[in-house]
């Protein structure tokens, strides 16, 4: 085997192995959103080619921690100063969104939007739901972490493989108008949660993806990339979905989702051609484990799932048509200048 051709299968085997382990951990342990330590492992893993120290790791989770945590502090100004808390919560994202853009940790600031919003949404309802989604975050983060340690000594980068290339560096405007772009694909969503958090959750999870893919899309493709990893997202759920119910159990859970992750890895790193590109699949990926999650725990709650999934699906397809709608205004705008 080729060293490109090594290092590609192992990635994709990385984020199989990953995600699938991470999915069957949450679940048997009952974590309270079991679908983040996945959605988690698969921007951890598909970001980072080299394993994190135990140390790093660790401080990685504690900073993430804290700036989550930070959303806790915003709980009483959107109940008593509901305007003055949705413009802090607004420059917040956008200040999130720009430090991932200008060289800045981009995973930091993907989790810091994702807690921010899940935790100031659940906050104003419940002050102790707000307390439990923190901790949901701090777990699935962690778990994500050492699942990922583990992924990289199984299938380790190979010695020879090329450093990837620095990130190239926006200028200053482009990166201010990009951040505030995603801020704004995000916000409707975190309003839309705040009526009732604990449904409107996995909304947010896929705002928060949306804004991230967005970061990365022009709007000429917007229409493909966004809308097209939705629809594709909702029908790999769909055929998870129907290929798990012919053996219900935790095990066969684990192995579908490997073979899955390993069907859209191989996508994802070019290793089966694909005209789409990288982001296109993660967000498929991505999309497919919240809807997946949401419909095992709607099952176990009793509750209709094939209802429930629509309705999701249609917020996730009014959401993604949003974005595409901020992006075409955005790149109008700058057009028109």
């Amino acid at each position: 085997m080729q060293p490109d051709s090594q290092r590609l299968s192992y990635r994709a085997l990385r984020i199989a192995v990953g995600t699938a382990l991470c999915l069957a951990v949450s679940f048997a342990l009952d974590l309270p959103i079991p679908v983040v330590s996945p959605v988690f492992a698969v921007f951890l893993l598909a970001t980072q080619n080299r394993p994190l120290s135990l140390k790093a790791g660790l401080a990685f989770t504690l900073v993430v921690a804290l700036t989550t945590g930070s959303g806790l502090l915003l709980v009483p100004v959107l109940r008593y100063y509901p305007v003055a808390g949705v413009l802090l919560i607004g420059i917040t994202l956008f200040l999130a969104f720009r430090y991932g853009l200008r060289s800045g940790n981009n995973l930091v600031a993907t989790f810091l939007v994702a807690g921010l919003t899940m935790v100031s949404a659940a906050g104003t309802a419940d002050f102790q739901l707000a307390v439990t989604v923190v901790g949901a975050l701090v777990k699935g983060l962690l778990l994500a972490v050492l699942v990922s340690g583990l992924t990289h000594g199984l299938f380790p980068e190979p010695v020879s493989a090329r450093p990837e290339p620095a990130a190239r560096i926006m200028p200053d405007n482009q990166t201010s108008r990009i951040a505030l772009r995603a801020a704004l694909v995000v916000m409707p969503a975190w309003l839309l949660a705040m009526s009732d958090p604990a449904a409107y959750m996995p909304i947010i999870m896929k705002s928060v993806s949306l804004g991230r893919q967005s970061c990365a899309t022009t709007a000429r493709g917007a229409a493909r990339e966004l809308l097209g990893s939705t629809l594709l997202g909702g029908l790999l759920a769909i055929v998870f979905w129907f290929a798990l119910r012919f053996f219900v159990d935790l095990w066969m859970f684990f192995l579908w989702m490997l073979l899955f992750g390993l069907l859209v890895g191989r996508k994802l790193y070019g290793i089966s051609p694909s005209r789409y590109s990288p982001g296109f699949w993660l967000n498929s990926l991505v999309t497919m484990i919240i809807l997946l999650g949401q419909s095992v725990q709607d099952s176990v709650a009793g509750k209709d799932v094939y209802r429930a999934f629509a309705v999701r699906m249609g917020l996730f397809l009014a959401v993604t048509v949003y974005a595409c709608l901020m992006l075409q205004i955005f790149e109008n705008r700058q057009r028109v200048r």
